[in-house]
């Protein structure tokens, strides 16, 4: 009889050492789990100074003694689709916090709970008439005729239109993760999008449910959003502050407001099945969205691996506008990896006012369109070695 080649009592002594390690952990995560967590979201102090129906406008107060070379108060408009929450979600990776820290005067727009009433609400209606009321609250507020203004995804989107449809009251333009090119297939989201019987969905829900939007995000990517990511907190459920960061990205996500059925319609239909706005033959209250009007500095930042808005979607805005100042930033992560991991964490704010103080003074001038078409040449690197990487995988009335 052969004999085996690793003697039996030292593959019992490691399996005894191994139930050891998996006791010691279990009775580790037992303690973190049933002991004191803190996952509390948006814990960075701001005032509500601003609501109109549903939507609310936050303020958040510049640390006590920070001075800021960008003195032009930022609005940020957030999506429709989960929560603004996602800028401040835990201690130490807060968008907010940096923006505070840098001394920007920072304004967020929170959209809030869309119930049956808010069906029939339209883009025109979140776009000339709540953004363009806040707009205008903002700069009454602060004696700035104009303002800097942020969005983020679908709120970039509405960014983009309010900046080509009301010019003179945005100084700066930064969108981020925001879709504008429908006409890609680089995204299953996009494909899906063109194929969906949107008025079907609308007429049998009214609103577009948020927890049916949630679970459509899943379904694009489910070996690693339902999967992996589960397995992951398996692993570490003995590391405290990776349990409460977990959790703190869960009550994130589950936080999904439902979108007004008609908006949701009108942007499945106007945006990715026509393709309407980067074409600029989207109309919004009978006025065309013409993105050569859109003159103002620009900066546009998308990252490289997001599933949701791909670089496909973001990349061509630029080209499109009216601005001889324009700026296109690809990050190495993806679509909520810009706002929340440690590195873009690094990146992402100190660019943002960086350029913004640039811009501050425009007798100092910024980068101009020499600077962005070197910038570009940068992108279409990036997006060449990611390629290569896929390939090789593939094997808010005013109330003062």
């Amino acid at each position: 009889m052969e004999q085996p080649k690793i003697p039996v009592e030292i593959i019992m002594q490691q399996l005894a050492e191994d139930a050891g390690k998996v006791q010691e952990r279990a009775q580790k995560a037992s303690d973190i789990l049933l002991g004191s967590l803190d996952t509390a979201i948006a814990t960075t102090p701001y005032e509500v100074i601003y609501r109109q129906d549903r939507v609310t406008l936050k303020h958040y107060p510049a640390e006590a003694g920070t001075e800021s070379s960008v003195k032009t108060p930022l609005l940020v408009v957030y999506a429709l689709i989960n929560r603004e929450t996602m800028l401040d979600l835990q201690p130490g990776r807060s968008v907010v916090s940096s923006f505070l820290k840098a001394g920007v005067d920072l304004y967020m727009v929170d959209w809030g709970y869309p119930t049956r009433k808010d069906r029939f609400l339209t883009i025109d209606d979140h776009v000339n008439v709540y953004l363009d009321d806040v707009v205008d609250f903002v700069r009454e507020r602060t004696g700035h005729d104009t303002i800097n203004l942020m969005g983020i995804c679908m709120g970039g989107s509405f960014c983009v239109m309010y900046s080509a449809l009301h010019p003179e009251k945005v100084k700066n333009l930064i969108t981020t993760v925001c879709p504008t090119n429908f006409d890609t297939d680089q995204g299953l989201l996009h494909i899906w999008m063109k194929h969906v019987d949107v008025d079907r969905m609308i007429d049998a829900f009214g609103n577009m449910p948020g927890d049916l939007m949630n679970f459509g995000f899943l379904l694009l990517n489910p070996a690693r959003l339902m999967i992996d990511k589960y397995i992951g907190f398996l692993e570490n459920m003995d590391n405290k502050a990776f349990v409460e960061n977990f959790i703190r990205m869960e009550k994130w996500i589950f936080d999904s407001p439902d979108v007004p059925g008609e908006t949701f319609k009108q942007f499945v239909k106007d945006c990715y099945q026509k393709n309407l706005l980067i074409n600029s033959r989207l109309y919004l209250n009978g006025k065309r969205v013409d993105l050569r009007k859109i003159t103002m500095p620009l900066l546009n930042i998308y990252g490289l691996y997001d599933h949701l808005v791909p670089p496909g979607a973001a990349d061509v805005l630029t080209s499109k506008v009216g601005s001889a100042d324009t700026e296109d930033v690809c990050l190495d992560t993806g679509h909520i990896g810009i706002y929340v991991s440690s590195k873009t964490q690094k990146e992402f704010v100190p660019k943002i006012v960086q350029w913004l103080t640039e811009r501050e003074n425009p007798a100092k001038g910024g980068a101009g369109r020499k600077g962005a078409r070197k910038k570009k040449e940068t992108v279409r690197k990036k997006r060449e070695t990611a390629a290569g990487k896929r390939s090789v995988r593939a094997g808010r009335k005013i109330e003062k």
